[in-house]
C-alpha cells in the first residue's frame, strides 16, 4: 500500500514510519509513506498557505492552490484512483469497519488540515471522503491521519507477526476485546481465571466470547444495540450478567 499525506508538518507525520507496526511495515516494504507539504507549492517569499476568511471571523483558512498542487504531487506517486480523505470534524466517525475497507485499497491520500479549516471549494471539488476521530477538537489533522494509518496498516497481510492478532482485535466483530492475562498467575489476591489455565481450548474460546459480549454490554452498550445477537450470543451475555450479579452480591 502507498499512503500519501498532505501536511504542513511533514516531520511530525513521518515519525510514525520509524516505530512499531507501521515502521516494521515500511522497513519490509509492505507500505510506502509519502508526505507532501503545501508550502513547497507556493510562489511567494513567505510560502503562504493560508489567508483571512471571507465574511470575517477568527482564524485563517488554508488556500486552494497550494493544497491542490500538493495533492496532485502525491497522486502522481500513488496508484490510479486512490481516494483523497480529509481528516475533519465534519467527517464520518472513523471505526474498524472503515479501517477494513481502506485496507483493501492499493493506496490513499490523507489531508491533514490546520487553522480554521480549508477552502470549501477544495472540499467540494477534490475530497472523496471526510473522516473524524470523534467529537473533540485537535490542533490539526496530523494526529488523526496517523491514527488512521496505524489502524489500516496493521490489517495488511504480513504486517503483524501473527495475522490472528488483527483478527482478534477489539471491534473486529463489532465488540470490545476480552480480558488478557500473563504471568504470574497471582497478583495480590487477584488470580488468573481458572478456565485460562485449563488447556481446554473450546472452554477458553467460549469464555472469551462471553467476556467480549459482557464487557461490551457494560462499557459500550451501543455496540450491543448495533448487533443482532444470535441465540448462542444472547445465552452467553445472559450468563455473563448473571455471574456479574452474583459477584456484586458477594461483595
Amino acid at each position: 500500500m502507498r499512503i500519501g499525506v498532505i501536511s504542513l508538518f511533514p516531520e511530525m507525520v513521518s515519525t510514525i514510519a520509524e516505530y512499531g507496526v507501521v515502521g516494521r511495515a515500511q522497513r519490509r516494504e509492505l507500505i510506502a509513506l509519502l508526505v507532501e507539504n503545501p508550502r513547497d507549492f507556493t510562489d511567494d517569499a513567505h510560502r503562504t498557505v493560508d489567508d483571512r476568511p471571507y465574511g470575517g471571523g477568527p482564524g485563517m483558512v488554508m488556500k486552494y492552490a497550494p493544497l491542490a498542487a500538493a495533492v496532485q504531487a502525491a497522486r502522481e506517486k500513488l496508484p490510479q484512483g486512490c481516494p483523497l480523505i480529509y481528516l475533519s470534524p465534519q467527517g464520518k466517525v472513523f471505526d474498524q469497519a472503515i479501517a477494513r475497507r481502506l485496507a483493501e485499497l492499493p493506496g490513499m491520500v490523507l489531508l491533514a488540515g490546520r487553522y480554521e479549516g480549508i477552502d470549501e471549494r477544495f472540499i467540494e471539488s477534490q475530497v472523496d471522503e471526510e473522516l473524524s476521530l470523534g467529537d473533540f477538537v485537535l490542533s490539526g489533522g496530523e494526529i488523526a491521519a496517523m491514527a488512521v494509518i496505524d489502524a489500516v496498516v496493521r490489517l495488511l497481510p504480513g504486517v503483524l507477526g501473527d495475522d490472528e492478532s488483527a483478527a482478534q482485535d477489539s471491534f473486529m466483530e463489532g465488540l470490545l476485546d476480552y480480558p488478557h492475562y500473563t504471568r504470574p498467575e497471582k497478583v495480590g489476591d487477584n488470580e488468573v481465571p481458572k478456565v485460562l489455565l485449563s488447556g481446554d481450548h473450546a472452554r477458553i474460546e467460549r469464555w472469551r466470547r462471553k467476556q467480549a459480549l459482557g464487557r461490551s454490554f457494560l462499557r459500550r452498550p451501543e455496540l450491543i444495540e448495533k448487533l443482532e445477537l444470535d441465540d448462542e450470543q444472547q445465552a452467553l451475555l445472559d450468563e455473563f450478567l448473571k455471574e456479574q450479579r452474583l459477584k456484586e452480591h458477594r461483595q
